[in-house]
């Protein structure tokens, strides 16, 4: 793959721009903590995995060119991300350091609960993510070479761009959880789960037209 340098910096301004993804971390992270947060990291990179070997096995290009399939998976993602949004506009749930430090002496169960919500949240909403498909089908085929193995280039690509998702969004999940130290703010709180609402519901409507 000649083009392998071009493509790296492309797929890392993919994974940088804010989208449904990253409002999505920040608000696990700020909510339930880091280990949340890399719960939902590693949901992320299921649900990339899964689109890498649907574009293996050819139906990433079938999916795309099925109105019906496309428009089904495009219509789940905008209503999961909406009631994602729903969801967080109407929960009390806050993030003070209070709250935090009185959820380290509560049972295990409780915060795997969280951590399993998260990670599930992060994989729906990148298997039920249209642009996921479109980057496969529409990015990543300028760089292969049809002179060489296919699959194998293809799965190289993939890898590129799971490994910068994983390592931006723990980036990204450390520096939030700093600044949650600084958050400890009931009228932040009540604004930031509506306002992560509000965004998710966007991205949803966005999604969906």
């Amino acid at each position: 793959m000649d083009n392998l340098i071009t493509y790296i910096p492309i797929a890392a301004m993919m994974v940088i721009l804010p989208g449904a993804d990253t409002m999505l971390l920040v608000r696990n992270t700020l909510s339930y903590g880091t280990k949340a947060g890399r719960f939902t990291v590693l949901g992320m990179a299921a649900g990339l995995s899964f689109w890498t070997l649907i574009a293996i096995l050819g139906l990433a290009v079938v999916i795309a060119k099925s109105v019906v399939l496309f428009t089904a998976i495009k219509y789940l993602g905008a209503a999961y991300l909406i009631y994602l949004g729903i969801k967080s506009f109407f929960s009390k749930n806050g993030f003070s350091l209070k709250d935090i430090q009185s959820q380290a002496k509560e049972p295990v169960h409780y915060s795997n609960k969280h951590n399993k919500d998260s990670f599930v949240q992060a994989l729906f909403s990148n298997i039920l993510n249209p642009k996921t498909v479109l980057v496969y089908i529409t990015i990543m085929p300028q760089f292969i070479s049809l002179d060489g193995n296919v699959n194998q280039q293809l799965i190289v690509l993939a890898s590129i761009l799971t490994i910068l998702a994983v390592l931006w969004f723990l980036l990204l999940v450390s520096i939030t959880d700093y600044a949650r130290k600084w958050m400890n703010n009931p009228k932040f709180q009540q604004v930031f789960q509506k306002s992560a609402g509000l965004i998710l519901v966007g991205f949803g409507i966005k999604t969906g037209f």
